[in-house]
């Protein structure tokens, strides 16, 4: 099989527009993705740093909790207390009287 004169135009024009035109557009596409994907491996990471503060700023939540409930169940006794020594209160001030 014999290649024609035209053929062999056609197909150097191909290579010059694939070589020319489609590796650097490919290429220039590639590293805008690559520098797009850096970018966002950035702000991962402090996405990642800010994620960690806040775990470490909102661990004592629950330990807030854990006081809330301990208070919660003081109070009666508090009242007792509160009521004992209003007595005792009394009792002094009727004797200094």
């Amino acid at each position: 099989m014999t290649i024609t004169t035209a053929g062999f135009a056609i197909w150097i024009g191909l290579l010059l527009v694939v070589t020319l035109v489609i590796v650097p557009l490919a290429v220039d596409l590639l590293r805008r993705a690559l520098k797009a994907a850096r970018n966002i491996e950035h702000y991962l990471a402090d996405m990642l740093t800010a994620g960690v503060g806040v775990a470490g700023n909102t661990a004592a939540v629950p330990a807030l909790d854990q006081t809330i409930a301990l208070a919660l169940a003081m109070k009666p006794v508090a009242e007792g207390i509160e009521a004992k020594t209003g007595a005792v209160a009394d009792l002094l001030a009727g004797r200094a009287g």
